[in-house]
């Protein structure tokens, strides 16, 4: 236990920035999408839950409560799916849920950035973890929107879950990388004031972060 507890310590940010890029991308290698929810989506929160226990690790007793009931809630809701199937209230809450777990996560990794005075490869797989964070956090509140209005995003897959979760993870990458090829649009005022929000969001956290590697950068070589 306590070499699984130094590995996730001494690799955390390592594991959490491998963990959300598998979360995130992994169904790409999967054409039958009813088994990538039920099956490999169970396994890749509890992944993810683990990647994240080096973060809280030195952290008050509060949020890592709060971050355990988080993460058992997002590991047992793909269980809740197969007996809800497409209920709305259920897809609504469980990407709240979601959201609230990345937040977390994404403010202690955002803690830690503003934190070293020097730049070393944690820093900077941190920051590479803040980014997809971002695309987590930015999926799982337009999902949320969609499930309330389906009329709200325009070309979206609604065929099943699962689909329609990789449709929300493809336009949330997008408005980060500000790309903008205009197959999914935002129809409603709602989730175009959203998907403005997250398009700054990710704008600025590029630039918020070059602005802490620079200073960083210059500090080092000063000293």
């Amino acid at each position: 236990m306590k070499k699984l507890l130094s590995i996730l310590g001494n690799w955390k940010y390592e594991l959490l920035l491998y963990a959300l890029v598998q979360h995130l991308y992994i169904s790409v290698f999967f054409k039958d999408m009813d088994f990538y929810i039920h099956t490999i989506w169970p396994f890749n929160m509890i992944f993810l839950g683990l990647a994240s226990v080096g973060v809280f690790m030195g952290k008050g007793k509060w949020l890592i409560w709060i971050k355990n009931f988080l993460l058992l809630l997002v590991i047992f809701l793909p269980i809740f799916q197969a007996l809800k199937h497409n209920a709305a209230v259920y897809l609504q809450v469980s990407s709240l849920v979601y959201m609230g777990f990345f937040l977390i996560i994404f403010g202690e990794v955002i803690k830690f950035l503003l934190k070293p005075k020097y730049i070393n490869l944690d820093l900077l797989i941190a920051a590479g973890c803040g980014y997809f964070l971002l695309i987590e956090i930015c999926a799982f509140m337009l999902q949320f929107l969609f499930y309330n209005d389906p009329s709200s995003i325009g070309n979206i897959d609604m065929s099943s879950v699962p689909n329609t979760f990789v449709d929300m993870v493809y336009y949330a990458s997008i408005i980060q990388t500000s790309i903008g090829f205009g197959d999914i649009t935002p129809l409603s005022h709602t989730t175009k004031m959203a998907t403005s929000f997250f398009g700054v969001m990710g704008q600025l956290y590029n630039v918020v972060l070059v602005g802490i590697l620079i200073s960083k950068f210059s500090n080092h070589g000063k000293n």
